[in-house]
């Protein structure tokens, strides 16, 4: 009989969720315990149990069939319907590479659109996004995309008003100094928990909900402006706002004018650290526009009583006053909006900059926002240089793939969309992030060819024509080496790959030798040579922090290091308050820009070169007709994104096997619906089917929806799609947030409900597609 082992002598593994110590009985992964330095642990990876070798895995090169018995853009609409051909890894290697080589010497590099919108797990080298376009570069480039889906808007109107976006979403106040300096907390968006499960890079300590309850036993008083009360968690006794969803800039604009006619604001740090504040003042006051954004004027707008607004503002004159903006703001139409004008309203009441006060971009939105840490610069995976030019947003994917040569507006210039022929993909899902997923998969019809490297058959597999299959994080030996959190991790294979399954570096590396690229994109390092070449170079650039990490040895050997963090600081504007000369800020004028002088340079009818609330062309403040319901797709708190939707912990929290459908239990009064009915959700551009799960949390007028369903989908009467398993990206709108950024919009959305009477079997998002084994060879080679 085996000697049972302890916890704590199991391999270590990590992931975007957590670090995890795995339990293998005859490499079949039995279950995962969570690190024991690590105090509030996620269940997600909870996810992994059963599926690394279910039916759903894929186990071998595919090729989707029409494509490999007729060539490249053959029955382009069959992808996601068709069956699959089982093919050799030799012969799955020489299609990529003779296709690569066509679209290259046909239509350029430019042709080539390298599509890993690149999830970070927890692995610094195994990175699908560097990894592909690592791979990419070296073949002579490709068409990019440019910021994220969680924060577009906001990354790009950062760079305006305050300078690197990436400083001060993760360098605000830390949670220590909230707790020892704080008073209120002001969280516009809420700061859901569930979102603190995951961090970019990989998690080992969830530091967020601790923080918080030590914050509220020292004196914080928290504030929560959300259409969910649950979005603050319920043992700090937050106040709630029930702010019209899109009405939260109305809202800070009417704190700000009660801050400067009660002469509240502070004059002296305006004058000093900000500029345009007299412009800014003026569009407040209603000398510009005729409109004064005051208290009554926002309480319309956001149905808030104007006692409610009028107090706040109070409030947060006399306290120690932080304020968070949640990134699910930036999703919404004029989503560059909200950070912008928090800011200002920051700058106004002068304490950005101390501790426990100012501004903070998405609290909760990721375990490292606000984490204790010291800032190491670690050694990464270099992408080299992509001599192709062209890009897009990122969220404006079926734009560029339905009008090859239109053109689109993006931070002040004028843009043109590529012609793309060839989209390979690595990391990510886009039928999940992606909104409209109706002209998502009209566009998805016209490359030639779709690549992707991918370990189960979700949406994103089952609509390619080539699938190479890749490892998981628990199959393959890694280091967790991230500057965002205290501990580093050497990451052990727990499992072996499943069957065919190679990691996305040999993949490459095989490709690449086909095409006479392999030294440039290995420098002729394995894996594992990677590896300490990575920790090495970390060392050492560590050292130069007074940081000292173990040797590779003895650190591969304990499995993790903890790097003592700094415990007080003030965020990235707190060196900038001290002396806004030695420490000026990355915008034209050195200083935080109220009125911003690039964007009033670019002469753009109706974008103000201040903050602003613009109307919502979509939203409760306008609804009639059918969609009267404002639509709320947040992240899960079972799963990151579409990840593990198959998996056991994201399956228990369905209902009656489908994503649940939360909705206020007065509307569900109004509308018939008792807990539990099947119900279509449904607008203009498509439908869902979800359960109904009453929810007194959850404002009157609003319903929500988790993204992260795995699509499954047919087409309704009027050619929109309905998924079966509610994706609510069905539903949502592809339009940018402005041409500013050109972000997504997911949270400008208004639906109808109603019983689903309708026939509908099971869904069918988690069985595998149908497969052809035994006929590799008798593909047709492309001309």
């Amino acid at each position: 009989m085996a000697r049972k082992i302890a916890i704590e002598d199991m391999p270590l593994t990590a992931a975007h969720w957590g670090v995890y110590r795995a339990e293998v009985e005859d490499d079949k992964l039995c279950a995962l315990h969570p690190f024991e330095r690590d105090p509030n642990p996620s269940p997600i990876a909870n996810g992994y149990l059963g599926v690394l070798d279910d039916a759903l895995r894929i186990d071998a090169p595919m090729v989707r069939k029409s494509w490999l018995e007729n060539g490249p853009g053959s029955a382009a609409h069959k992808r996601g319907h068709e069956a699959f051909v089982q093919v050799t890894w030799e012969e799955a290697e020489t299609l990529v590479a003779d296709e690569l080589t066509r679209v290259r010497s046909r239509y350029s590099n430019e042709a080539i659109y390298g599509g890993s919108y690149g999830w970070s797990g927890a692995g610094r080298f195994h990175h699908a996004q560097s990894q592909l376009h690592r791979f990419l570069n070296c073949i002579g480039g490709y068409t990019k995309s440019v910021n994220t889906y969680s924060l577009a808007a906001g990354e790009v109107i950062l760079s305006h008003f305050l300078g690197d976006p990436s400083t001060f979403i993760h360098n605000p106040p830390s949670w220590h100094s909230v707790v020892e300096s704080g008073e209120l907390l002001v969280a516009f968006g809420g700061m859901p928990l569930r979102n603190s499960q995951i961090s970019s890079g990989g998690t080992g300590v969830h530091r967020a909900r601790t923080a918080l309850s030590e914050a509220k036993n020292n004196g914080v008083s928290f504030v929560n402006i959300s259409p969910i009360r649950s979005d603050v968690a319920a043992d700090l006794n937050a106040e709630w706002i029930a702010a019209r969803p899109g009405s939260d800039v109305a809202l800070m604009l009417a704190i700000a004018h009660e801050l400067l006619k009660n002469n509240w604001h502070n004059r002296a740090f305006l004058d000093r650290y900000t500029t345009g504040f007299e412009t800014f003042s003026r569009y407040l006051t209603g000398q510009s526009d005729g409109i004064v954004k005051s208290a009554a004027w926002a309480a319309e707008i956001a149905q808030v009583p104007v006692r409610t607004i009028k107090d706040l503002a109070a409030r947060m004159a006399k306290s120690r006053t932080l304020i968070s903006v949640s990134w699910s703001l930036t999703r919404q139409e004029k989503g560059e909006q909200p950070f912008w004008m928090a800011t200002t309203l920051a700058a106004m009441l002068g304490q950005i900059g101390l501790p426990g006060a100012g501004i903070a971009f998405g609290y909760c939105a990721s375990n490292s926002i606000g984490m204790e840490r010291r800032t190491v610069k670690f050694a990464s995976l270099a992408q080299g240089r992509n001599p192709v030019k062209s890009f897009i947003p990122v969220a404006r994917i079926s734009d560029m793939l339905l009008d090859p040569g239109g053109t689109f507006r993006f931070n002040g210039q004028t843009h043109r969309y590529p012609d793309i022929k060839l989209v390979y993909w690595a990391g990510g899902n886009p039928f999940h992030h992606h909104q409209d997923l109706t002209k998502l998969e009209r566009a998805w019809k016209k490359p030639e060819t779709i690549i992707a490297h991918e370990w189960c058959w979700n949406a994103l597999a089952k609509r390619s024509d080539i699938v190479l299959p890749c490892t998981t994080q628990l199959e393959r030996r890694d280091l967790m080496l991230t500057p965002r959190d205290p501990y580093i991790v050497a990451m052990e294979a727990v499992v072996p790959p499943h069957a065919q399954s190679r990691d996305d570096y040999l993949i490459l590396s095989r490709i690449a030798r086909r095409l006479g690229a392999e030294q440039a994109f290995t420098e002729g390092r394995s894996s594992e040579e990677w590896l300490r070449w990575l920790y090495e170079e970390s060392q050492a650039k560590a050292a130069t922090f007074d940081i000292t990490l173990p040797d590779y040895e003895d650190f591969t050997a304990k499995g993790w290091h903890y790097v003592d963090p700094i415990q007080t600081g003030s965020g990235a504007l707190a060196e900038y308050r001290k002396s806004p000369e030695a420490a000026p800020l990355k915008t034209p004028s050195r200083r935080i820009e109220i009125c911003s002088k690039n964007i009033m340079g670019m002469g753009r009818p109706g974008i103000l070169p201040h903050p602003a609330w613009y109307r919502p062309t979509e939203w409760l403040g306008n609804a009639v007709g059918p969609y009267d319901l404002h639509l709320i797709s947040g992240q899960p708190a079972d799963k990151l994104h579409s990840q593990l939707d198959h998996g056991p912990e994201s399956r228990a929290a369905k209902k009656m096997g489908r994503t649940p459908v939360n909705l206020n239990p007065s509307d569900a009064k109004t509308l018939g619906i008792v807990d539990g009915d099947l119900l279509r959700v449904f607008n203009e551009r498509g439908a869902c089917l979800a359960n109904a799960r009453l929810d007194v949390s959850l404002m009157q007028g609003c319903v929500a929806i988790s993204t992260g369903a795995w699509l499954d989908v047919e087409r309704q009467a009027d050619g929109t799609l309905i998924c079966r398993n509610g994706n609510p990206n069905t539903l949502t709108r592809d339009q940018g947030t402005s041409e500013l950024a050109q972000g997504p919009t997911a949270h400008s959305c208004l639906v109808g409900i109603e019983k689903f009477l309708g026939r509908t079997g099971p869904p069918k998002a988690y069985l595998p597609p149908e497969i052809e084994r035994g006929k590799s060879g008798k593909h047709k080679k492309a001309p």
